[in-house]
């Protein structure tokens, strides 16, 4: 494919929240003249995106649960993957790691019965524990700053599921069977508050209903060898064919079923052969079925140069359009190329900056800065930081091993009460070390991440804080 989520990483992260595409754009199809099969491509091409979510949350939770037992970075279904520790430089898992929480998370299935999540008194420590389902939608956050730090539990429940939960157990219904819950967990990266951090988690528990308050050892887990576990999840899914995608796609709508709001759309697939729990690649040409994952993965990544919901001010772009995502199919399936697991904004907003104020690339042989003016450091009520990554989205080995930096590095004011961020290869000096953010000797690209962003002026929010330029220095 022309297009990859390598290749447009979170820097291009632009979304166009007009739906599915409507009609199919002439440069794309050979067929403009036959109007029955240009209508038949622009289906099938609309069902690609339609699906694009659901397909790559299966591909994502059969890599990470094909282990026997749980080991940092993988869990079998029902159990947790309890990140101890920052990603270093050599980490390649994924792109656009971060160096701010402690990831806490587990995939499980609540088709059968409910599991139920325990969350330890966090003594005021930030964090939240949003729940995703299938459609990538996250459709629960408990967390400081929507259910507070003091001991909770909540039972997840299946989209068909009626019964009587034990007390104190507050509901949280699924639309799906599949549940992704992408935990966060603030830490300042010290030894000591990695054990305090590592306490917390080991006091998380998640178990099915049927064993809620019993003792519980979680069954070892079944490793499938035809799960490939070296390609990435991205490729594994843009190699499908239209066959596979589709099958699979169908086959997934059974227990994670579309939203009622999805009527439309699913009679019109079903001209195609496509409805939930059934293909018939007999009613797709098979001519115009080989085009349908490359055209349609394009019409994805595409978007970001149309979107209106998409914010460029000073070199930094974001959006605040993630987690919820109604009938905008495009703005999901994006999202889900290149930001799979994003929060609601008003949990976190990520501005990504690939270019200073002028427009220029970054590149370490610069040296650059960024000045927060006194009284307007990033408004975030949970933290934020800043994050240098390479030009593929990867952290930086430095002399300081640091990759982010953020009020934790007890910045240094300038007389007048602004602070100023020194972003190049080399130390500024160790009186200016404390606001040093090393680089790389190449190009690299900047992410502010703004968790629970204020919800007063100023905000992101609203548009009344915006990220102050990058300034290439001397």
């Amino acid at each position: 494919m022309s297009l990859t989520r390598r290749s447009v990483a979170l820097g291009s992260l632009g979304l166009l929240s007009s739906g599915l595409v409507a009609p199919l754009r002439a440069q794309h199809s050979d067929f403009s003249h036959v109007p029955e099969r240009s209508e038949a491509l622009g289906t099938a091409i609309n069902a690609y995106v339609y699906g694009y979510p659901l397909v790559t949350m299966e591909f994502t939770r059969r890599v990470l649960t094909n282990v026997a037992k749980a080991d940092g970075r993988k869990a079998p279904m029902g159990q947790f993957i309890r990140m101890r520790e920052y990603p270093n430089a050599s980490f390649r898992d994924v792109t656009a790691p971060n160096a701010d929480t402690l990831y806490t998370t587990a995939f499980f299935d609540v088709g059968a019965e409910p599991w139920v999540l325990s969350i330890p008194d966090m003594k005021d420590r930030y964090f939240l524990m949003p729940m995703l389902d299938g459609w990538t939608n996250v459709f629960q956050v408990p967390g400081k700053r929507t259910t507070g730090t003091a001991a909770q539990t909540y039972a997840i429940t299946g989209p068909g599921w009626k019964g009587t939960l034990p007390a104190g157990v507050t509901e949280y219904k699924s639309p799906t069977s599949m549940v992704w819950l992408l935990g966060r967990i603030y830490c300042t990266g010290t030894p000591e508050d990695y054990a305090a951090v590592h306490a917390v988690q080991d006091q998380m528990k998640l178990v099915p209903l049927s064993a809620y308050g019993k003792p519980y050892t979680p069954p070892e887990g079944k490793v499938d060898p035809a799960i490939d576990m070296k390609t990435a999840v991205r490729d594994q899914v843009n190699r499908l064919d239209a066959t596979e995608y589709f099958t699979l796609l169908a086959e997934l709508m059974k227990s994670n079923p579309p939203a009622a709001a999805d009527a439309p759309v699913l009679a019109s697939f079903a001209r195609i052969g496509l409805e939930p729990g059934r293909f018939d690649p007999t009613k797709l040409a098979s001519d115009l079925a080989k085009r349908v994952p490359e055209l349609g993965f394009e019409q994805i990544m595409l978007q970001y140069k149309t979107n209106k919901d998409m914010k460029l001010i000073e070199g930094w772009s974001y959006t605040t359009k993630t987690g919820l995502y109604g009938t905008d199919y495009l703005m999901r399936a994006l999202i889900t190329a290149i930001g799979l697991g994003a929060n609601r904004p008003q949990d976190a907003v990520y501005p990504v900056s690939r270019a200073d104020a002028t427009g220029g690339g970054y590149n370490g042989a610069h040296r650059y800065t960024l000045t927060f003016p006194k009284g307007h450091l990033p408004p975030a009520q949970g933290f934020w930081s800043l994050t240098m990554y390479d030009k593929d989205y990867f952290f930086v080995a430095n002399s300081l091993n640091r990759y982010s930096i953020s009020a934790r590095q007890n910045l240094k004011p300038n007389a007048d009460g602004s602070v100023t961020l020194h972003l190049q290869k080399d130390s500024p000096g160790a009186a200016l070390e404390s606001n040093w953010l090393p680089a790389p000797a190449g190009e690299f690209s900047l992410m502010l991440r703004l968790y629970w962003p204020s919800e007063k002026d100023p905000s992101i929010l609203d548009g009344s804080w915006t990220a102050p330029p990058v300034k290439k220095a001397g």
